[in-house]
């Protein structure tokens, strides 16, 4: 398996599972599937509401021997309700616990979007709170002491922009290892992509394959569906191979982290072979022609009414 070696010298497996939409009851068989396949690496999230069944099918892993703690890349993500400096520590000792682990290997703040404390999703405007009075750097000082803690190995942020990224790097006193943003040929991010890799950031695609199962709440009507894609089914064909499996080795091939998710073993296990295929240059370059800047998560579930929150500025 490849791996991506961090601005701090630490390393991180190219290849993952991914947790978010997997049910309760589904995914801590997938869990352990995964790490019986040979995965190295889960993401997981408090929002996703399932950490501690991935908590279990990793304890379970590790007392069968299946993988050791220390051979396993494990993410999780803090999420908007505990962006202030204080909140910080207190959520990933909560995260720690449900995940039945010591340390955590990646810690990222989920959004750049801040809510009250005791709103765990809001319905209304008065759910949020403005990036002017908790600021983007007064989280990151609260991921920077969970370091200091000892309670994880790296820190970074997910759904960021150039421009918020930067203000951490000129602000911060730990610079972020990773982005991890959706990325797929149809959202190929180059520009950020360009920007995460000559600043020595690495980059996780999350959707790497269009998010199709994601609900029907935050679907836009005749969304296009990115496996149907007849450019990458073409290829696909070549290799007498998946269209996921194409998709899934794209984004190795640029050189980002991605974390496809599945609960089917079968699915886990074609997934994980994806690794086996190399593109060459002319696969690359039909792809590339897909870019179209389109956003399967979009954001604008934050954008609520008298909020100063707009799709726009969520990601500028």
């Amino acid at each position: 398996m490849k791996s991506l070696t961090l601005n701090n010298g630490n390393t991180i497996p190219q290849f993952g599972l991914g947790t978010w939409k997997s049910k309760p009851g589904e995914v801590k068989s997938a869990v352990k599937s995964a790490l019986k396949v040979g995965y190295k690496h889960i993401d997981c999230a408090a929002i996703y509401g399932n950490e501690k069944e991935v908590g279990e099918g990793l304890t379970e892993s590790f007392a069968e021997n299946v993988v050791k703690r220390e051979d396993v890349f494990i993410t999780s993500k803090l999420w908007n309700n505990r962006h202030y400096k204080n909140d910080v520590v207190p959520a990933l000792k909560q995260t720690l616990q449900d995940l039945q682990l010591d340390y955590l290997d990646l810690y990222l703040i989920h959004w750049p979007v801040a809510f009250k404390p005791e709103v765990n999703f809001p319905e209304d405007a008065s759910g949020l709170v403005s990036l002017s009075e908790v600021p983007l750097l007064e989280t990151w000082y609260g991921m920077e002491q969970t370091v200091n803690e000892g309670l994880v190995k790296n820190i970074g942020v997910s759904n960021f922009s150039i421009k918020k990224i930067q203000n951490i790097i000129s602000n911060g006193n730990i610079k972020p290892t990773m982005n991890q943003v959706e990325c797929h040929p149809y959202l190929q991010q180059d520009k950020l992509l360009t920007y995460c890799q000559s600043n020595d950031i690495a980059l996780t695609a999350y959707s790497p394959l269009g998010s199709k199962d994601r609900p029907d709440s935050i679907k836009q009507e005749d969304e296009p569906i990115l496996l149907e894609n007849e450019v990458i089914k073409k290829i696909a064909q070549k290799y007498q191979v998946t269209t996921a499996q194409i998709l899934i080795q794209w984004a190795i091939e640029r050189g980002t982290v991605v974390i496809p998710k599945s609960v089917s073993t079968e699915r886990i296990k074609q997934n994980f072979e994806a690794q086996n295929i190399s593109l060459d240059a002319e696969d690359m370059e039909q792809i590339k022609t897909l870019n179209r800047n389109y956003r399967y998560v979009d954001g604008s579930f934050f954008a609520l009414p008298n909020s100063s929150y707009t799709v726009e500025s969520i990601w500028s």
